[in-house]
């Protein structure tokens, strides 16, 4: 930005941006230019467009990265508004779920704890963690291992959790005031302040939105709550509901299952479940365990191959490793980590359930050498052994040991067998390790019997602290053991390793020998601040995953247009392992399950098909987000029967008091809008909530009511760096729209990046767009002000036909783009290739002034191309300065000729050409000057004249290398012959005859691999003979522009083929031979006079 005489910042231009937006948006709002009404009579392809984004969670102000996911639907929806389609682009506001509880109640416990306003000392970080461990104590009624602190890890989400800050201190950075903050303890509250101001900072931003359509979610809507209840009956009627007995993700903290939107990390982690081998510990019991005679006391290893328990030699345990001896219920009692016990608690396996009794505190140490009985194991005793590698915060912490088929349990046993240090570091005796030998029990084709001990051999693997070559061998057997082994031993050998596994299994659970057991497959950690376990609990399902649902999705996926590779193959990953989702909640806010209303409906099952409910919110609200005038319908009225009409198809509600005249416009609506044509999305909503919508419209909707389209995008990062609060890398929406206007913060997020990797926000651009802008208003209103400079003739100078062409094709470009979603290239056609051929032609017409009737054309092109990322700028121009009628968002899209594509390839030669011909004068100028020392800056022989020699068309023996490569050539696949082929047809010819033929050869063959090398990239054009313009007739045409550009006096444009032309050069004949012209390639001679 321009620097003031004092040396800071002017914010005149972005001051001037503001203030153009505030006009043009009272213009908007005097006029209603957004609102969307559908019409009778269905529409046409094309006729309308319905998008919509995720609505976000109102547990603050929305920032940049709902705003970069939101200008994708905003941008495509301005250019289809533009184009002349009926568009609807409705926003609500989320507020289902827990986080807004969680934080209403961490707050009022911190007003409790600390006061109001609260007096936070220096270990606050400890009080509330104990506060809110006391507090979960309370409600249990008794002690239980929980994490003793919040080690949650900050993430994307860390704006919908209680992170580092307390509440009270995360809302006094939203500038708020501590008598406003203590009212946020009322969770409603949060319900009633952030969605109101979501609206201001998106009408600020310009968002093209019907906002007579807005609501919010929860039961404080009543409307919505009861489309909520109809979907889920709906559901449950379909037998897509179910009640069952069910592995998942839970929060001990909040007492309930922990879906993604309710984790601060975790996000997608599904429950993973093991085989818990029971192995028993043979009396008598050594000091330390003495407490536990006459219980069964067993060390409980979880595998995922129970298949291979034939082969066991002994278990392992991490010495420095924290264990406990666990009640799991009146008699057994499992040895494992305390991580290990809580989740078995939460699963059953705890004799009080959900907290785990510790009888006695050990270490790995204290487990060395305990004698084992271990089921299905060939050696009847085995022992229990240590391994440095063991990781305690996967599994129990307790491992069986399978050297036949496990590379670390290979080495590890190998090293204890080999190094006697090893042995008594650990006191471990000869005899607990010395006769156990591998036991064969599986045959993997090429790895043996001994699949492990080969693939060890084969890596030259020293010992069990090699990991990456330890995790190389796993890598080539575990899969291929489980695939393609055969099992050797047992009941079932000579079965299919893949067969036998499950039926192994089972035996092992029939016999109570094993228990199955799961857990997360990574550490998740709840936004209050607990980590997960995986519970059992009966709950309320939702059966994604059934056979026929699943078909129909895919179906639907199929049919969808998702813009990217990337993006499909990620839903098609997601429909491959998706299943049962829990869709009940005891605990935040939401709808009650209709029939269960001890249950809520969580937040990511009462927004799959809300998207219909647009259609109608506003007939139903009256344009109040909170469903409270209720003076068109009442909540009540809004019967199952009269949902199923409006939006399945239904028969006419009879028994409804709501008019007919109502209803039908109701279904109308639906009708008109549905299906929506684009959902717009971050990349990490595929494996939830965009999944979620696609089934459940399958479910609800008939076919031609499933979505169109979704578009899914990276995140956004800032300068290069990762958003972050903590960092104070971090702008709202309406602190980025204070720094640098609505229109330069758009600009800059369609600068940002398309695709699906992370986009990067540049403040840089922000600000060079604050310029770009208020300079071409500024160049508009010089032009029009000095309207009698400009040439008054209808376009016919070579100049006005290019600039003519480069508006064409500008119009042609950006109508792609934007029509495939690319707003970056979008706005590199529409604004900067534009502003580039401005200049240049403003350049080519010198003296003679540019021509009238074209740079108005210019003018009006530009604004509408740029309108659809830059609304305020555009409209403001289209109305001050070209005093055009109406509103420039519907102005139509501009009507462009075919591009001339030989005239855009003639101009880029001129344009090529002189900037080749500047550089050699250049390079001649300066080596004078070197030549001459003593010179002045200004050179006396400064060349004033040039001579341009021209070769339009290949000859001799580069004409025979093309006519070959021509033939040679797949210009579909834009591939060539070998090179021997190629080599042999150039010997066939009359210059392959030639008796010089090897020194014509040496010629050839870099000319061969150019040639080829660039019509592989460009196509066959390269192949030509010559260039499909004149290119004399073009340098003719432009000598003023050359002219002008070289700084010369006189431009002469000659054939070499001319023999007179030739001696022109006189003493510079020699550069003619050195390098000579060819098409495409003029060369220039500089002389003085």
């Amino acid at each position: 930005m321009a620097s003031t005489a004092d040396g800071g910042k002017s914010f005149a231009r972005r001051d001037r941006l503001l203030e153009i937006e505030a006009t043009v948006r009272k213009w908007w709002d005097e006029t209603d230019i957004f609102r969307a009404e559908s019409v009778e009579t269905p529409p046409s392809p094309g006729e309308k467009f319905f998008g919509n984004f995720p609505f976000p969670y109102m547990n603050g102000f929305l920032h940049l990265g709902h705003a970069f996911s939101l200008s994708k639907l905003e941008f495509a929806s301005a250019y289809h508004r533009l184009r002349g389609a009926n568009v609807l682009l409705p926003f609500a506001f989320h507020c289902t779920g827990m986080p807004i509880k969680a934080s209403a109640d961490k707050l009022s416990r911190e007003v409790q704890k600390f006061g109001n306003p609260p007096v936070f000392h220096n270990d606050i970080e400890d009080s509330i963690n104990k506060l809110e461990l006391e507090k979960k104590d309370t409600e249990n009624g008794g002690n239980q291992n929980l994490p003793d602190k919040f080690k949650g890890k900050k993430s994307k989400a860390v704006s919908k959790s209680s992170g580092e800050k307390t509440q009270w201190e995360i809302l006094r950075s939203y500038g708020l005031s501590d008598s406003d903050i203590s009212k946020f303890q009322d969770p409603y509250y949060w319900l009633k302040f952030f969605p109101p101001l979501a609206v201001e900072d998106l009408k600020a931003f310009g968002l093209g939105c019907d906002w007579r359509r807005t609501f919010i979610t929860t039961d404080i809507n009543p409307f919505f709550d009861s489309f909520v209840r109809w979907q889920m009956r709906k559901l449950k009627k379909l037998g897509k509901i179910v009640k069952d007995l069910r592995y998942t993700i839970y929060s001990p903290l909040d007492g309930q299952p922990c879906a993604d939107h309710d984790r601060a990390s975790g996000e997608g982690v599904q429950p993973q479940d093991y085989t818990l081998i029971k192995m028993e510990v043979v009396p008598p019991f050594p000091p330390k365990l003495r407490t536990l005679e006459g219980k069964k006391v067993f060390l409980a290893a979880a595998t995922l191959r129970p298949e291979t328990m034939y082969g066991q030699t002994n278990s392992w345990v991490l010495p420095e490793g924290k264990y406990g001896a666990f009640e799991i219920n009146d008699t057994d009692v499992f040895i494992l980590t305390a991580r290990a016990a809580l989740n078995l608690a939460y699963q059953r396996f705890s004799r009080v359930p959900e907290k785990p009794t510790c009888l006695v505190e050990l270490s790995g140490y204290d487990l060395i050498g305990l004698p084992l009985k271990s089921p299905l194991a060939f050696n009847e005793i085995i022992y229990s052994l240590p391994m440095l590698t063991i990781l305690t915060d996967k599994g129990t912490g307790i491992v069986t040991s399978v050297p036949s088929d496990s590379p670390d349990d290979f080495m590890a046993l190998h090293d204890l067998k080999s190094k006697l240090a090893l042995r008594a570091k650990f006191g471990v005796k000869d005899e607990w390790v010395l006769p156990f030998e591998v036991i064969p029990i599986i045959n993997i084709p090429e790895f043996g019997d001994k699949s492990a001990e080969k693939v060890c051999q084969d890596l030259k693997i020293k010992s069990q602290n090699d990991k990456e070559k330890l995790a190389e061998a796993k890598r080539l057997t575990y899969l291929r053991g489980f695939t393609e082994g055969t099992m050797l031993v047992g009941e079932y050998a000579g079965m299919k390793v893949q067969e036998a596994k499950n039926l192994i299994r089972n035996k092992l659970l029939e016999l109570n020998q094993a228990l199955m057991y799961s857990e997360p497959e990574k550490k998740v950690m709840s936004r209050s601040g607990d980590e997960c376990v995986v519970a059992l609990t009966d709950q309320w399902y939702i059966t994604y995953g059934e056979p026929e649902w699943k078909k129909k999705t895919e179906e639907c996926l199929a049919g969808m247009n998702l813009y990217s590779d990337e993006a499909r193959h990620g839903f098609e990953h997601t429909l491959g392992w998706l299943n049962q989702w829990a869709c009940s909640r005891s605990f935040g806010l939401g709808t009650r399950l209709p029939w269960d209303e001890e249950f809520l409906v969580e937040s990511l099952s009462d927004s799959t098909i809300y998207m219909a409910y647009y259609t109608i919110s506003h007939l139903l609200q009256r344009g109040d987000m909170y469903g409270s005038d209720s003076s068109s319908v009442r909540p009540y009225q809004m019967t199952d029967e009269v949902w199923d009409f409006v939006f399945c198809g239904g028969s006419y509600p009879k028994s409804s008091d709501i008019s007919s005249s109502l209803l039908n416009k109701m279904k109308q609506e639906f009708e008109y809008w549905y299906p929506f044509d684009l959902r717009t999305s971050g990349k990490d909503l595929i494996q939830n909530h965009l999944t979620f919508c696609m089934y459940n419209h399958t479910a609800i909707f008939p076919k031609r009511h499933w979505p169109r389209g979704f578009r899914c995008n990276g995140h956004i990062m800032l300068n290069s760096e990762k958003m972050s609060k903590s960092t104070g890398n971090f702008r709202t929406i309406r602190q980025a729209i204070e720094e640098f206007s609505a229109d330069a913060t758009r600009f800059s997020l369609a600068d940002a990046g398309d695709g699906m990797d992370d986009a990067n926000f540049v403040f840089e651009t922000a600000n060079a767009a604050i310029l770009r802008l208020t300079k071409e208003i500024s160049w508009m209103q010089e032009v029009l002000a000095s309207d009698s400079s400009l040439r008054d003739s209808p376009p016919s100078t070579y100049a006005d036909r290019v600039f003519a062409n480069e508006i064409n094709i500008a119009v042609k470009m950006t109508e792609s783009n934007y029509n495939d979603f690319m707003f970056r290239e979008a706005l590199k056609t529409g604004f900067y290739d534009l502003q580039a051929a401005r200049d240049e032609y403003r350049f080519s017409c010198g003296i003679n002034g540019m021509n009238r009737e074209l740079i108005y054309w210019f003018m009006d092109i530009q604004t509408r191309l740029i309108t659809p990322i830059c609304p305020h700028y555009g409209e403001y121009v289209w109305r001050e300065l070209l005093k055009k009628d109406g509103f420039v968002v519907k102005a139509g899209w501009p009507v462009a000729q075919t591009p001339d594509l030989t005239l855009k390839k003639a101009n880029k030669y001129l344009q090529d050409s002189i900037i080749s011909m500047r550089k050699l004068l250049q390079k001649q100028v300066s080596g004078s000057k070197k030549g001459n020392k003593n010179a002045p800056s200004t050179v006396e022989n400064k060349p004033e004249v040039v001579f341009i020699y021209v070769n339009e068309r290949y000859d001799g023996w580069k004409e025979e290398c093309l006519r070959i490569l021509q033939n040679k050539f797949n210009a579909e696949t834009r591939r060539f012959a070998p090179d021997g082929e190629i080599l042999e047809a150039l010997k066939e010819t009359e210059i392959g005859q030639d008796g010089n033929f090897r020194q014509i050869q040496k010629l050839c063959m870099p000319f061969l691999r150019f040639k080829k090398d660039e019509a592989v990239v460009v196509g066959p054009h390269a192949l030509d003979l010559k260039l499909p313009f004149g290119e004399m007739e073009v340098l003719q045409e432009n000598l003023e522009v050359i002219k002008r550009q070289l700084g010369v006096d006189r431009v002469e444009v000659l054939s070499i083929a001319d023999p007179l032309a030739v001696v022109k050069a006189g003493s510079y004949v020699s550069l003619l031979h050195q390098t000579p012209p060819s098409p495409g390639n003029p060369t220039a001679i500089f002389l003085a006079s």
